[in-house]
C-alpha cells in the first residue's frame, strides 16, 4: 500500500481479534424473516424447502471456510463454531462475521430458485454476532440451548397452527389456548384434537440441524486398465439428531480438538 500523510486515520481502527484458545462461533438470524417468510408465503409451521435452502447455505459456507467444525440451524438462524486453533482474518470478530453473513446471504439468493418457483420478492437480510465459548462444556451448553429453543417454538408453532388452519381459531384465540400450556399440554392437545404424535413429525422440524465434516471414501482409478484405489476425502455431513444427550459428542470424541 502507497505511503500517503493519510494513512494515520488506520490507528482509529479497533483491535478486535478474538481471544486466543475459544471457540469461537458466529451466529446468524435471519432479519424480520416473519414479514419475509409472509411475503414469500412460506408454509406454516415450517416450510421444507426454506428449511432446506437455509442448509444449502450453511453447507456452502461451511465449504468456503474450512476453519469451521460444526453448524446448527434452526429456523432462520445458524450457528458456525470455528476450531479454537483458527487464525483466519487474524481471528478478527468484524472479518468473520461480515465475511460468514455476506457470503450466507448471498448464497441465499444464488441458490433460491433450487428451491422456489417464485421469484424474490425483494432480498433477505442476515445480522451476525460474535461469541467466545472457553471451554468444551460452554459450547455444547450453547448448541444444547439453540436445540431446545427449536423443540420449544416448533411445538408451540405445530401446535398453533393446527389450531388456527384446522380448529378454525384466530389466531388472537389460538395465543389465548396456549397461554400458559407447558410441553404435556401441547403434546395432548396435538394428540387428542388432531391425532398427532409430535414425536413422528420429521426430525429436521424437531431438531433442527447439524453439519460437521466427516471422511468419506471415494474409488479413484490412476489411468486407464489400472486397479482402482480408495482415496479418503472429508465432506460436510447433515444430521438431524440430538446434541443435547451425551451419545453425540461421546461417538465423536476428536470433534472439537
Amino acid at each position: 500500500m502507497a505511503k500517503s500523510k493519510f494513512e494515520y486515520t488506520r490507528k482509529f481502527e479497533n483491535n478486535d481479534s478474538c481471544l486466543l484458545n475459544c471457540f469461537i462461533v458466529v451466529r446468524l438470524d435471519g432479519r424480520n424473516f416473519h414479514r419475509f417468510s409472509d411475503s414469500h408465503e412460506f408454509e406454516k409451521p415450517n416450510d421444507e424447502n426454506a428449511l432446506k435452502l437455509m442448509n444449502r447455505c450453511a453447507e456452502e459456507v461451511m465449504k468456503e471456510f474450512q476453519d469451521l467444525i460444526l453448524a446448527y440451524g434452526q429456523s432462520d438462524e445458524y450457528s458456525f463454531v470455528f476450531k479454537r486453533s483458527t487464525t483466519l482474518f487474524n481471528r478478527r470478530a468484524s472479518k468473520l462475521m461480515t465475511n460468514l453473513a455476506s457470503y450466507f446471504a448471498s448464497s441465499y439468493v444464488f441458490y433460491w430458485s433450487e428451491y422456489f418457483k417464485e421469484k424474490l420478492q425483494y432480498p433477505p437480510t442476515f445480522d451476525g454476532r460474535v461469541v467466545l465459548y472457553p471451554t468444551e462444556t460452554n459450547l455444547k451448553d450453547y448448541l444444547s440451548w439453540r436445540q431446545a429453543d427449536c423443540h420449544i417454538n416448533n411445538l408451540y408453532n405445530t401446535c398453533f397452527w393446527k389450531l388456527v388452519k384446522i380448529a378454525g381459531l384466530s389466531p388472537e384465540d389460538a395465543e389465548k389456548r396456549l397461554c400458559g400450556t407447558v410441553s404435556g399440554d401441547k403434546n395432548e392437545i396435538l394428540f387428542s384434537e388432531f391425532n398427532i404424535n409430535y414425536n413422528n413429525l420429521p426430525e429436521m422440524f424437531r431438531k433442527g440441524t447439524v453439519l460437521l465434516w466427516e471422511k468419506a471414501e471415494k474409488m479413484v482409478s490412476k489411468s486407464k486398465g489400472d486397479s482402482t484405489t480408495v482415496r479418503v476425502y472429508p465432506q460436510v455431513v447433515m444430521l438431524h439428531v440430538d446434541i443435547i444427550k451425551d451419545d453425540f459428542w461421546e461417538s465423536r470424541p476428536n470433534l472439537l480438538i
